[in-house]
């Protein structure tokens, strides 16, 4: 597992996981695994408890940090990749107003999966923070996590998908 680069606008990571693509991407496509993915305690719940199905589709999760104003809140997610087994990728948002309409900080949590074999996965995984407005980027310092994160978001992928395999 490696990180592949940080730079001022994204980080990657890298990892083998032993398990077929069409494995990975299932779990990855079910919200209720992303809490136990992250493993920061800042992702909470699948708030709908439906899978990801296609690109547009809005996924709500809820959401704890601490340094949050109101510390629990919720994320309305929107799925803009949607290959399977290839890729999936979302762009956190809110509807802050409490009126219904969404608004996204831009930036993008993306997988990317490339079989290596019948029964093995390399998957990179994409923070990238290229798209955040300024004013965004004013009162949130990017990325908002260790890049280390994103390694250790990947092994406990790698442990779900081990585990769903039986």
């Amino acid at each position: 597992m490696t990180n592949s680069g940080v730079t001022n606008e994204n980080i990657t990571a890298n990892i083998t996981i032993a398990g077929p693509a069409e494995t990975v991407f299932d779990v990855l496509a079910d919200p209720s695994t992303h809490e136990a993915i992250d493993g920061t305690g800042w992702v909470r719940q699948s708030l709908d408890g439906t899978s990801l199905t296609e690109t547009g589709q809005i996924f709500r999760m809820a959401m704890y940090h601490e340094n949050h104003p109101v510390r629990d809140y919720e994320m309305a997610n929107k799925v803009v990749a949607f290959d399977p087994p290839r890729a999936i990728a979302w762009e956190p948002g809110q509807d802050a107003a409490n009126d219904g309409t969404l608004s996204f900080g831009g930036w993008i949590w993306r997988y990317d999966l490339v079989p290596v074999g019948p029964s093995s996965t390399d998957v990179t995984l994409t923070y990238d923070w290229s798209a955040v407005p300024p004013n965004v980027r004013e009162h949130i310092q990017f990325p908002p996590f260790d890049p280390q994160h994103l390694n250790n978001s990947l092994k406990h992928l790698a442990d779900l998908v081990v585990t769903r395999r039986g």
